[in-house]
């Protein structure tokens, strides 16, 4: 078997383990706390603790990966997840719990680290089609958790449910060990350290809000407090990074329009996204007697998010062959507006559970679409030796448009509660209504990178700035 073949099993693997804990316990949650005795405090933290810190790890790790080398950093965040799925299965309390998902979380680095494997071991000719075959998986594998959750959980236990990212991470990390070649570091220097505290400060201190705002009050000096200090940490941590001779994040890479304008778009599908995955099942689980709802249990709500990532994954796989007569930009655009189309038609169409599968199915394709021009957009924008730092923070402006879409969704549908205390039809009207609009101003975007009419004038733009090591690699021509 070829280096390239087994570096793309390789990275599949860990991808579909890592994304399946986005969201493997979400439709689970109240059972897991009542087995651990936690309440809706508690429970909220199983969330959290997994986002801080894949939010933190992301950029860090993948960073680190392009110092120290990619393969090394890979299979350490690996480890993390398999070490922190066997806690998972087998905790006893809350406490180890939390500890079992901030494990977890530090595999958000395997992103990075993936597309920084797979940009080394492909020619140019082929990377386009590898990357978006791997985002769809990760893109399958987030919304896996949603289908498999009731099902699994009913046979077998909710603890069972950490046996599919277990297994894969162990299958990762033995193709890691024995198949992937030793990479060299892409850079020289070190980690800014300073810079390293300040991101993660700006990011815990955002992301903390975002999901318990609701348990500690939006209005609270908490809450308000929080959010001031991630705004001065923000600041604080650009100023560093601007002065620095060796930046954790080189801004002047973050400024290229086909990057910032790709970022902008992942913050709004990501919020799009997120909140439809959410809350789609819910409003099918929804009893009938609320005048909306279908009434179906989480097997049955699982089972109709599949037509979802049947598409995701089609689309994932012909995106790269694709990008030679339909270019990257264009595939997010449309990718964003179907998505918004389908957000929509769940607003409007959802009396029936094929309506809603049908839904599943077109925001599949569109998520596909978009997931897999992503980062082909980001590999192909910037240095070699900055593919780690900027696809982590890729993954991270997505990770944050989610939590805050998640709770925007959360606020919209609870705003209004109808009979028996349910939420009434009309908060999640609204709520799949701002999901569609999030995806449209997502799919206008690219526009804003007049670069692109330019030809390849973003690229010379990226030939400005000192690479250490490695030239930039040209990848899908046509796009």
């Amino acid at each position: 078997m070829s280096p390239s073949r087994i570096t793309f099993i390789a990275v599949a693997t860990s991808f579909t383990a890592v994304a399946s804990l986005q969201s493997l316990i979400i439709p689970v949650l109240s059972t897991i706390g009542a087995d651990l005795g936690a309440d809706a405090v508690g429970q909220t933290w199983m969330l959290t603790a997994w986002l801080i810190s894949a939010a933190v790890a992301t950029p860090l790790l993948g960073r680190a990966g392009d110092l120290v080398g990619r393969r090394r950093m890979y299979l350490v965040a690996l480890g993390a997840v398999a070490l922190g799925s066997v806690l998972a299965a087998f905790a006893p309390n809350l406490t180890v719990m939390l500890l079992a998902r901030v494990l977890q979380g530090l595999g958000g680095a395997v992103f990075p680290l993936g597309f920084g494997l797979v940009r080394d071991a492909f020619p140019a000719a082929r990377l386009a089609g590898a990357i978006g075959a791997l985002s769809a998986i990760m893109a399958v594998g987030s919304g896996l958790g949603t289908v498999i959750a009731g099902p699994v959980s009913a046979a077998i236990g909710w603890r069972g449910l950490f046996a599919l990212p277990l297994v894969l991470a162990v299958t990762g990390l033995a193709l890691g060990t024995f198949g992937l070649a030793r990479s060299a570091a892409r850079a020289t220097g070190r980690i800014n350290v300073l810079a390293a505290v300040l991101l993660s400060g700006w990011l815990v201190t955002l992301l903390l809000p975002l999901s318990s705002g609701n348990q500690w009050g939006w209005g609270s000096p908490l809450v308000i407090g929080l959010f001031a200090a991630s705004a001065a940490l923000a600041v604080a941590w650009v100023s560093v990074e601007v002065r620095s001779t060796a930046p954790l994040v080189d801004m002047r890479v973050m400024r290229l329009p086909a990057v910032w304008t790709t970022n902008l778009t992942a913050a709004l599908t990501g919020a799009a996204m997120f909140g439809v995955w959410a809350y789609l099942p819910r409003l099918a689980e929804t009893p009938a007697g609320s005048g909306y709802g279908l009434g179906i249990d989480a097997s049955a709500a699982g089972l109709m998010m599949l037509p979802m990532l049947v598409t995701m994954a089609s689309v994932g796989f012909v995106a790269g062959p694709l990008s030679r007569v339909l270019p990257f930009a264009a595939q997010l655009t449309i990718g964003a507006f179907i998505s918004g189309a389908a957000s929509l038609s769940i607003a409007l169409f959802h009396s029936d559970v094929l309506q809603l599968a049908a839904a599943a199915a077109a925001l599949g394709l569109g998520t596909g679409l978009v997931t897999s021009s992503t980062p082909n957009l980001i590999v192909r924008s910037v240095p070699a030796d900055q593919v780690g730092i900027a696809t982590g923070m890729n993954a991270n402006i997505r990770t944050i448009g989610g939590a805050i879409g998640t709770t925007v969704f959360a606020a919209a549908i609870g705003a209004t509660l109808g009979a028996a205390g349910l939420p009434a039809e009309s908060g999640y009207v609204a709520a799949f209504v701002l999901g569609a609009v999030l995806a449209a101003i997502a799919g206008l975007v690219p526009f804003l990178d007049r670069t692109r009419s330019r030809g390849r004038a973003s690229t010379a733009d990226v030939r400005a700035i000192p690479v250490v090591e490695s030239p930039l690699v040209e990848v899908a021509e046509a796009a």
